[in-house]
């Protein structure tokens, strides 16, 4: 379905862009908080509950249903927004909620407070979308802008690996591929790059990420990021931005960081060079048409990328965020995604959640997850369960934009606004970026706010705790990460 900018898209009409996510790899369980628990005064308990409890903070305790990819699991959340969708309302084929009316078009020259080196927004009276690519569809790569960036990334000096694109049907599909370790392919055993970012430097700091967006619940996650006093990244769709884009200004000049996402979501490692160009390329021109400064980060649709995709996105002044990994099978990714097509429900998602806390405590540094903004029942999960529930824990989240989790000013995460001396940009950096704790623009409070590697192929890899689509996952279905 084609949109244009001032469409109110019911979440029934968003394109079919993918299929789902694969089972969760298994991941060890939450570590009982009972010591840290809310007073009983200032709490209650509820088994087998499918109701949004009153309270906040609030301890809760559910016996889950069977769920589509094993046994009963249960979990305990120590806080849930008092006015939280109820968990039986989150399903599969959920009537459309009322939506939030979507903002228009910032006053050109707007600028976040965050940024003070930003250009002001663009005039955007006169986008449009006809001079963009259709919307959810590979771009052409015979187009002038796309010739423009295939001569970029030949003038940037940066070698690409001569690998053949994969397969559709992941890896299984790809055995030849899942040998060849030159190649560092993330999907098939987690391989990461040198300028990977996977996780946070800093212990209990979490780097909140929502992909998939601009949608048309994106505001009612907002409103709840504004009243918690959190900023966030967003890893946004090309073709959502050109249909929402008064929207994207809206995340923008709220101070929450706008990365790019590829222009219609495939899997990249599917592409040739010029195709991959072409997805990176249109993403980055369109923020850039609508907010006027161009990102410096991306997320691989089903973080799917090797060394071939990695020196492209270094050619184009792109740094990788994946989310972070524990091992080949267990992940840090909630599985939301998943609710809407029915291949799992909200009470796996929130024990998928528990057992990502679980590790957090394991590890020695902060952390990344997988979330989504695309569909109302990602969006109610957040708001009512995970972000309430990461906000009681105990020692406290910091909870902040990933470039801020780096250390890093806002500005940093725009190519436009980026302080060279202190953070080379991309195509001249050799590690991922990094900066020093509370660095201005970081948010080190607020609300509730408080590995080793190895030279492996053309760029090398780092082994560390990365993130996941394990190999059996990607095999079973294309995911929409």
């Amino acid at each position: 379905m084609k949109l244009n900018t001032a469409q109110l898209l019911s979440v029934a009409s968003l394109p079919a862009i993918a299929l789902a996510h694969g089972p969760n790899g298994a991941l060890h369980h939450r570590q009982v908080l009972a010591a840290s628990s809310p007073p009983a005064s200032s709490s209650a308990t509820h088994t087998g509950s499918s109701s949004a409890p009153a309270g906040n903070p609030t301890s809760v305790s559910t016996s889950l249903l069977p769920t589509p990819t094993g046994p009963t699991p249960s979990f305990t959340l120590l806080s849930t927004n008092p006015t939280a969708v109820p968990l039986s309302s989150i399903v599969v084929n959920a009537p459309s909620a009322p939506t939030s009316a979507l903002p228009t078009p910032f006053p050109p020259g707007s600028k976040p407070s965050g940024i003070p080196n930003a250009p002001g927004l663009p005039d955007i009276s006169s986008l449009n979308p006809a001079n963009y690519p259709a919307l959810d569809k590979p771009p052409p790569t015979d187009s002038p802008e796309v010739q423009a960036w295939i001569q970029e990334v030949q003038n940037s000096g940066v070698q690409i690996p001569g690998f053949a694109p994969t397969v559709a049907g992941g890896c299984p599909a790809n055995p030849a591929a899942v040998a060849d370790t030159s190649r560092c392919w993330w999907t098939c055993g987690g391989c990461t790059g040198p300028q990977d970012i996977t996780t946070c430097p800093s212990k209990f700091t979490w780097g909140v990420t929502y992909d998939d967006g601009p949608a048309p619940y994106t505001p009612d996650l907002l409103s709840y990021l504004d009243q918690v006093d959190i900023k966030a990244t967003f890893f946004t769709v090309g073709s959502r931005d050109i249909s929402y884009p008064g929207l994207l200004q809206e995340e923008y000049l709220k101070g929450h960081q706008v990365a790019v996402h590829t222009w219609s979501h495939p899997a990249l490692t599917t592409l040739t060079n010029e195709e991959i160009i072409a997805e990176l390329g249109w993403s980055r021109k369109v923020i850039k048409d609508i907010l006027g400064v161009t990102p410096s980060m991306m997320r691989p649709p089903y973080g799917d990328i090797d060394n071939r995709v990695r020196a492209i996105c270094k050619a184009m002044n792109l740094v990788p965020v994946m989310w972070t990994r524990i091992s080949p099978v267990a992940t840090f990714d909630t599985d939301d995604f998943d609710i809407h097509g029915g291949l799992t429900n909200v009470q796996q998602v929130l024990a998928n959640w528990e057992n990502i806390l679980g590790n957090v405590s394991t590890i020695n540094t902060g952390f990344i997850v997988l979330e989504h903004d695309l569909f109302q029942q990602t969006v109610e999960v957040a708001t009512g369960y995970i972000l309430p529930d990461a906000l009681a824990h105990q020692p406290k989240f910091t909870i902040e934009p990933v470039v801020n989790c780096l250390g890093l000013s806002d500005g940093d995460a725009y190519l436009e606004t980026n302080d060279n001396k202190t953070n080379p940009l991309p195509l001249s950096a050799t590690s991922a970026p990094t900066g020093t704790a509370g660095a201005p623009g970081s948010t080190q409070s607020g609300s509730g706010n408080s590995g080793s590697s190895k030279s492996n192929g053309a760029i090398g890899v780092v082994a560390n705790a990365g993130a996941l689509v394990a190999a059996a996952m990607f095999g079973i279905a294309t995911a929409f990460f």
